[in-house]
């Protein structure tokens, strides 16, 4: 089943980014000086996304896989050096150099079988999947105001 998901993102005179999605609204923000550190900024946002993903799956495997699950933790950090995006420098890249998951699982299982677990739960993880691998993005061009 092919699904199309969709958000809006909006900002104005000041970095905080006003976000939509169904019924669904959110704030993005950069810390002070620059923005008013009103709300997470992009790049957190994704990494929470890894963990929200990968939570969210982990629920998932364990009720397919008839496990009782008592809780899955995911605790993400992400390198990025902030001059490429800056444009202070042309050497290296915008985004994270590495990324660090580490999964917590509260389930009884053995060493063994919370590794496969963890494996599988990454394996399916979309956020995961589009980290990991190239994905199309296409660029439209709606410069029209209403």
């Amino acid at each position: 089943m092919q699904k199309t998901v969709t958000i809006n993102a909006n900002v104005g005179n000041t970095y905080e980014v006003s976000l939509t999605t169904r019924h669904f609204s959110m704030k993005v923000d950069q810390p002070k000086p620059s923005g008013n550190d009103a709300a997470p900024t992009p790049l957190e946002y994704f990494l929470f996304a890894l963990g929200a993903c990968t939570c969210t799956i982990g629920k998932i495997v364990a009720e397919q896989r008839k496990i009782k699950l008592n809780a899955i933790n995911a605790n993400v950090e992400g390198d990025i050096d902030t001059n490429y995006l800056l444009g202070k420098t042309k050497e290296g890249r915008a985004g994270f150099t590495n990324i660090r998951i580490k999964v917590e699982v509260d389930a009884d299982l053995n060493d063994e079988e919370k590794i496969e677990f963890i494996n599988e739960v990454l394996h399916r993880c979309p956020i995961h999947d589009n980290i990991e691998n190239s994905t199309n993005i296409s660029v439209g061009n709606a410069f029209i105001r209403s």
